[in-house]
Parts: C-alpha cells; structure tokens; sequence
C-alpha cells in the first residue's frame, strides 16, 4: 500500500471516529502505537476534525462574544499543535531518508512531505462534509447537484495529491530530491516577537 494510502485509510477512520460523538471536546482514543507515524497521522486528522468544527462555531452570528474570543484562542493553539505536530512528521521522514545518497543535481521540493500530509488530511474532512451536503435531507435538489458536483472536483484534487505525495517520497528515497526542513516562526504566538505582547511589559 502506497503512503498516501496508508495516510488516507487512517485520516478517514480519525474523521469517522471523531463523527461517532461530533463534539470538539471529545476525547481522543488513538489505536495506534504511541510515537508511530500512525499515531502521528491519526492525531493529525483528530486535531484537523476539531478545529474545522470550532470554525464553524465561531462563524455563528449569535455566538457569545466571551466564548467567541474563548475559541478564538482554543483555534490559535490548535494551529499551533498542528504545526508542531506537521514538524514531528516531518522528522519521521528525515529520519527514514538520512542514509539516502543524494544526486548531484538533486533538487528541493517546494514544500516537505509532511506539508502535503496536512493537505491530505483537510481534503479527507472536505470530503467528508461535502458528502454530508449531498445527502442533507433539508437540502434542495439543486444544493445536492452542486455539492455532487464539488465533490466530484474534492476526489480529483485528493487523487492528484496523493500521486504527487507518493510521487515526492519516491524521489526522495531514489535521491533525486531532497528534504530541506524550515521551522515554522509563527511570530503572533510569540510574547518575544508580536508587540502587541511585549509591549505590554
């Protein structure tokens, strides 16, 4: 089974597993060793399911102004998680690829694999809920037809993505590109870097 396979299998189980309560406060139950890339995928989606559903709370025109601000925050730490977390994973692959001979012409890739793992995780979510709009009872003809059709486009991109993904590995384990990995500086989170922060001292 391909990586990009392997990731979908576990993201749809995350999504499916998260739907089962279908509450941002639920508590996570990983199958998977703890520490294993499986682990880390399933995590991933989990973290991924929450905060799609905090943004559609916060989206709520009636929504408490104190609880909106509330998971204004919850968001920005869990945005934070995922960034960590993207950066765990990509030391997974760093690590599987350290022995790897890199060729001379060897070329970097625009984003690491794990930044595409994170894509394919939202995509698994947008094609769950997409597929949610297309069965809506509530919903008129003409709002299931374009959500097929929406749909349609969600399965073409998680295709193209997950052939590139493989695609990348691929290269990356043959030497033909390789991993170069950049810390994510989310300046807004740092007391050090926003001034909105520090010029409060």
């Amino acid at each position: 089974m391909s990586f990009s396979a392997v990731c979908c299998e576990i993201f749809e189980r995350a999504t499916s597993d998260y739907h089962i309560e279908n509450r941002v406060d639920a508590s996570v139950n990983n199958p998977y060793e703890p520490e294993s890339i499986d682990c880390y995928l399933y995590l991933k989606n989990w973290i991924d399911a929450v905060q799609w559903h905090l943004e559609d709370i916060i989206r709520n025109p009636e929504v408490d102004p104190v609880e909106a601000l509330a998971i204004k925050r919850r968001i920005d730490k869990s945005n934070q998680d995922r960034t960590d977390l993207v950066e765990r994973i990509d030391g997974y692959f760093l690590n599987a690829c350290k022995d790897v001979q890199t060729a001379p012409a060897a070329t970097v890739n625009t984003e690491s694999p794990a930044w595409a793992v994170d894509r394919l995780s939202i995509l698994v979510l947008k094609l769950y809920h997409m597929h949610q709009e297309t069965v809506r009872p509530d919903a008129s003809p003409a709002h299931r037809d374009a959500c097929l059709r929406k749909l349609a486009v969600l399965q073409e991109q998680k295709e193209d993505l997950s052939a590139a993904l493989d695609q990348l590995l691929n290269d990356i384990e043959q030497g033909r590109k390789y991993m170069k990995v950049y810390k994510q500086m989310k300046m807004y989170n740092d007391p050090a870097l926003n001034p909105v922060l520090y010029g409060k001292k």
